[in-house]
């Protein structure tokens, strides 16, 4: 079963313009999937820089003159080069295509944002447009169900589909949203097969990590502590790894999507936290997995901290997908009063609390209120769709 993505009107944008597309997002978030019709639709070539015949095949191209490397690729209408972050002078090879104004329309895929943005920054300057895949947003995973329509409204959704919005939404909340683990029967198997194979594939072909074991300790710890402030020092004691290995750890998981850090927002440095970070998953199936913890008891233990990576998630996600230039935040007083997450826009800039069940506002969201005059927002279970859809 494929599921629509939203991005996909976007997409079709680009492809109509003559500037290179790089479409950016963890493995297995579906870039290759969502691109598959453009290709057949095109009679596109697929090129895959993580198979060494597709990479060999593509340097042999490099070396011809721009039309008679299009003749030798067969003349496609459409190329999409996946994995290209693991050829180092793709940016200087596309740059070469597209200044020679070949006809054939470029696209080029990566699982790792940063190393593939610089390895093309430079040459296509001004010659691409960049597109962000995420895993699954919660409003297209709902509209993927049997019994959801389009005419449904907000206010059916809340009364007469609630009990289907709860369960979709612990199912989310322990699962996460790799469109493989939403279509798949056995949830548990494939994500305990994702954060083993794939989710450090990227950080290990680099060559800055010799072994994965260190890497994954950082994660478990991370897993245990999702949304809680990084503090280096305790890390390092608990892994016996230095500050800088960790830090370095810390930049390759963010690169690779596997996290995002939030930082603290403060206008006081006196009174306010300023230097300091909150580490969440893109996926909470991702962090569960690592605590190989898959119970959809809406008691847990951790369902407070599991509700508020999950819904700081899907934010970040929309954010980032949609091309919004909003910052994300926490705030924090030195003597304790916090809330949960600042979503700073150009001329917009809210506030919200995170809590499984209801519950009336805390200290510290009437300490904000007070401080900067903007009310914060409680989202609880019940009322997070009106947040998310």
């Amino acid at each position: 079963m494929y599921i629509h993505r939203d991005v996909e009107d976007q997409l079709k944008n680009f492809l109509k313009d003559d500037k290179i597309v790089i479409l950016l997002g963890a493995r297995q978030v579906g870039k290759t999937t969502m691109l598959e019709p453009f290709i057949q639709n095109a009679k596109g070539l697929l090129l895959n820089c993580d198979i060494t015949v597709d990479k060999n095949r593509l340097m042999a191209a490099s070396t011809l003159a721009p039309d008679e490397a299009m003749k030798f690729l067969g003349s496609p209408s459409l190329i999409v080069i996946d994995e290209a972050q693991n050829l180092p002078d793709i940016g200087r090879i596309v740059k070469g295509w597209y200044d020679a104004h070949v006809a054939t329309k470029i696209v080029l895929l990566g699982s790792s944002s940063l190393d593939l943005l610089d390895l093309t920054a430079e040459p296509l300057t001004g010659r691409n447009e960049k597109q962000y895949l995420t895993p699954l947003l919660f409003s297209e995973i709902l509209k993927s169900q049997a019994w959801y329509s389009l005419h449904i409204t907000q206010n059916m959704l809340k009364e007469q589909f609630n009990s289907q919005i709860q369960t979709l939404l612990l199912q989310q909340m322990v699962f996460g949203s790799y469109p493989a683990t939403v279509t798949s029967g056995d949830k548990e198997k494939y994500l305990l097969n994702l954060t083993s194979d794939y989710l450090l594939k990227d950080v290990l072909q680099g060559g800055l990590v010799k072994s994965p074991e260190p890497v994954k300790r950082l994660l478990e710890a991370l897993a245990h502590q999702s949304g809680g402030e990084v503090v280096i020092d305790e890390l390092q004691k608990m892994l016996r790894i230095s500050r800088q290995t960790i830090e370095s750890y810390l930049d390759l998981l963010e690169r690779s999507y596997v996290i995002f850090r939030v930082r603290a927002f403060s206008t006081n440095q006196r009174k306010e936290i300023a230097k300091t970070s909150k580490i969440f998953f893109w996926d909470t199936g991702i962090r569960n997995a690592l605590l190989k913890e898959f119970s959809i008891s809406p008691s847990r233990s951790d369902i407070g901290l599991l509700f508020e990576n999950w819904v700081i998630a899907e934010i970040a996600k929309q954010n980032l997908m949609s091309g919004n230039r909003n910052t994300l935040y926490f705030w924090r007083k030195i003597e304790g009063s916090e809330v949960d997450l600042i979503v700073k826009g150009t001329n917009t800039f809210k506030a919200y609390e995170f809590k499984w069940s209801k519950q009336n506002p805390t200290f510290g969201s009437k300490s904000f209120t007070n401080t900067y005059d903007i009310p914060v927002e409680i989202i609880t279970k019940d009322t997070v769709i009106d947040l998310l859809i």
